[in-house]
């Protein structure tokens, strides 16, 4: 929840809010031109010619006229290059010390009077003049990176350098990733910046940037497929450009890459292979995804203005009544008293304890928002101040506290790049829990801070610890809401370390998946919404964060019971599945929209709790392997450039293929297929790939097709885990995997390898010891 439109409302000079607001812009404008140093004349400054090199384990350091460039290549293939000192550590996405370096892998001269890394999976080419070349083990150029260039100020004093670096990529190059993009999960040409931001609205495709942003993205070419991270925290842009094959006098031209940055350091991992190892090479990078607890794979509702304990009841007793399945209910700050945080309103929420207790007796959890900001002068306040030498709030250059106008009035920010201050605030969520909450989630952490003009974030001069290097907002925007999530994560671990927490976040970076996941933020209700939240679940899902969902319905407008309806399909086929809406916008319960949409979505309920253990296999994996739950559909065929460019349809897992319907009176659509037999799970026909088909998807059912030799863990009537095997195509085999979750702790996970395989007129199903397995559903015959 974050009510942009709203926000618009009371920057209205006439209200008292609108009055702090414009007053809250003018005190940043001055803090900054205070704190932050005018830069004056700069010069411009490139790496040089190439004088002399130094091996080191992995590569080497490549000394240049006015540079230094370290390059090195890892255990596993991942490879690291920094100009000037940059290091792979400290480094708020990498985990530890970053994977050693290959010992394999040595620096030796190349062509043309360069040097170049040779490893068993990547080449690294370096000219004397300092371009960087990313290759294949067969010399295939991926990525070829142009010597940077740097502008610094003339007088000392006046600030560090901004840097700007190009690279070129195969001209049939398809671009992916940046975070939540709304613009579609393939990145056409454009710019893109790289600064978490409230967009003050309900978005759509055409808002550019958004809450979680990441210098993060994935090229995908007939060359083969690789990730680029620039591990750099400062605001900047990416400007893409695809290329065209037989442009001109019938020469291709190369896509390009142009990364901007406003400072920082200047360094970069680059992995590459097929997409699993990718994606592999960047969990074990920045670490595996943190898996929900079972019941966060369910169906979820939320609003903002439940306003009561007897409508929570009354809305989760609507859900019972019907029989359709709830798995939790979020409270948005209208649950807080005055909207701090921390604390229940009394007078209408007067024993939240037992309303938890009796929601969890029927299976059903309660979440909890948590905003950062902390109102000024209130306990809480006063007990940050005492925390650590300097107290727990974000301070401008003068030493004084920064303060920011949020939902409780004036507010101070908790400095979540000082460990000390994680420490406090993660302690804090023990009130939550004795409250009866069971999950949380983050919001306004980008971090917010309403302001009649300008940025509505913390001047960029603001001081930060940044884990004892010291640095301003510039350096610690991108990166205050993960350290939030660090701070609740380990908060929760060390209060309820039997348990694995329940955390999602609406602002994040690199890494986020560690403390949980994602949402979409507050997407306008509209058909292009609904299509600008499948792209953002794609693209955190390929930066490393699998799990996450939209507001499905829209935050802020009243959806039709078609869109409602076509949104809650889409849904039920995400990590996250969630209904939320602002305190304004129309009513989000399945029934509210009508008998037909009622029955429905209790169809789509019935669906989705069917496929739990499909999620919680999923989970699980991602884990383990780093793969999204949910995958563009190159995924496991990125040679055929089709499927590059299809960004209505998506994989769950290996086993099923989901097209959702995304336009306004629809009742069929075509659907792009990759190779292999694709059976309609609806009527069980088979079809066969890659190509087209066209599929009747009548309001209510989603097109979703099984590849052929899958096994799926679903739940049986019974409530037992079933496996739904389809039938390979005759002189095929097939198999899969099944995780089932352990409990709600962090015990190991086996998982459970099976073969399928057709003997004379049966379709066999084998465990991994070669035995039978028995009371399988197969289907496909």
């Amino acid at each position: 929840m974050d009510g942009r439109d709203l926000v618009r409302g009371v920057w209205e000079i006439g209200t008292a809010r609108g009055r702090r607001a414009w007053r809250a812009a003018w005190r940043r404008r001055r803090a900054d031109a205070e704190g932050l140093p005018l830069r004056g004349a700069e010069r411009a400054r490139v790496p040089g010619l190439l004088t002399g090199t130094e091996p080191r384990p992995g590569g080497g350091l490549l000394r240049f006229a006015r540079s230094e460039l370290v390059v090195r290549v890892t255990v596993g293939g991942a490879v690291f290059w920094g100009w000037d000192g940059a290091e792979p550590t400290p480094s708020y996405a990498v985990v530890g010390n970053g994977p050693d370096p290959d010992p394999r892998a040595v620096l030796e001269p190349d062509t043309g009077g360069g040097w170049r890394v040779v490893s068993e999976r990547v080449t690294v080419a370096v000219s004397r003049h300092g371009a960087v070349e990313v290759r294949t083990p067969g010399g295939t150029v991926l990525r070829r990176e142009s010597p940077p260039r740097w502008w610094e100020p003339v007088e000392p004093g006046r600030g560090g350098a901004r840097w700007q670096v190009r690279g070129e990529v195969p001209a049939d190059a398809r671009f992916f990733g940046l975070g939540g993009r709304a613009a579609g999960a393939r990145l056409r040409d454009g710019s893109y910046r790289l600064w978490n931001t409230d967009p003050k609205g309900g978005f759509g495709p055409g808002d550019d940037p958004l809450y979680l942003t990441m210098p993060v993205h994935w090229v995908v070419a007939d060359a083969g497929t690789h990730l680029m991270f620039h591990d750099n925290t400062w605001d900047g842009r990416v400007v893409l450009r695809e290329g065209e094959e037989g442009a001109g006098s019938g020469a291709d031209r190369p896509g390009t890459t142009e990364l901007r940055a406003e400072g920082g350091p200047l360094r970069c991992w680059v992995l590459v292979g097929t997409p699993a190892r990718v994606a592999q090479g960047w969990s074990g990078l920045t670490g595996p995804a943190a898996v929900p607890p079972q019941w966060a794979l369910g169906y979820q509702h939320a609003r903002w203005g439940f306003g009561s304990e007897a409508e929570v009841r009354r809305v989760v007793a609507g859900y019972a009544s019907r029989g359709l399945p709830l798995a939790a209910v979020h409270l948005d700050i209208d649950h807080y008293d005055g909207h701090r945080v921390f604390t229940v309103d009394r007078e209408r929420f007067p024993d939240l304890p037992g309303l938890a207790a009796e929601l969890a007796a029927d299976g059903v959890r309660l979440v909890s928002i948590v905003d950062p900001a902390v109102k000024a002068g209130d306990p809480l306040h006063s007990a940050g101040l005492a925390v650590g030498e300097r107290g727990a709030f974000v301070r401008d250059a003068r030493g004084r506290e920064v303060r920011g106008e949020v939902w409780p009035g004036e507010c101070a920010y908790p400095d979540f790049t000082d460990p000390a201050v994680r420490e406090w605030w993660g302690g804090l969520y023990e009130e939550r829990l004795a409250q009866g909450f069971a999950g949380f989630w983050h919001d306004m952490n980008e971090p917010v801070a309403f302001a009649a003009f300008g940025d509505a974030t913390l001047p960029r001069s603001a001081r930060h610890v940044l884990e004892g290097a010291g640095g301003d907002h510039r350096a610690a925007h991108n990166v205050y809401a993960l350290g939030m999530a660090r701070a609740g994560w380990e908060g929760l671990l060390r209060l309820r370390p039997a348990e694995r927490p329940f955390l999602f976040s609406r602002s994040g970076w690199a890494g986020m998946q560690r403390y949980g996941g994602s949402w979409s933020g507050d997407v306008e209700s509209s058909w292009e919404g609904m299509r600008a939240s499948l792209a953002l679940v794609l693209g955190l899902g390929l930066c490393g964060v699998p799990y996450s969902g939209p507001d499905v319905g829209g935050f802020g407008g009243s959806p039709s019971p078609e869109l409602f309806l076509r949104w809650f399909e889409l849904g039920a086929f995400l990590p996250l599945f969630r209904t939320h809406a602002a305190i304004w916008a129309g009513r989000r319960e399945p029934w509210e929209f009508g008998p037909q949409v009622e029955e429905a979505a209790r169809a789509v309920l019935a669906e989705r709790e069917r496929l739990r253990p499909y999620f919680v296999t999923l989970a699980h994996l991602a884990r383990r392997t780093g793969a999204p739950y949910v995958r563009p559909l190159w995924w496991g065929a990125p040679e055929d450039r089709r499927l590059r460019d299809c960004e209505d349809a998506f994989l769950l897992g290996d086993a099923l293929l989901v097209a959702p319907v995304l336009e306004c009176g629809v009742d069929r659509r075509a659907v792009r297929l990759p190779r292999g037999r694709w059976y309609d799970t609806a009527t069980g026909a088979a079809h066969e790939g890659p190509g087209q088909v066209l599929l009747d998807a009548p309001l209510g059912r989603t097109p979703v097709l099984a590849r052929a030799g899958s096994v799926l863990p679903v739940r049986g009537e019974d409530g037992a885990v079933t496996l739904e095997v389809w039938a390979p195509a005759r002189g095929r085999t097939g198999g899969g995997v099944v995780v089932r979750d352990p409990g709600p702790g962090f015990e190991a996970a086996e998982v459970e390898r099976y073969a399928v395989r057709w003997a004379g007129e049966t379709v066999v199903v084998e465990d991994e010891a070669g035995e039978p397995v028995t009371g399988v559903v197969v289907r496909g015959l």
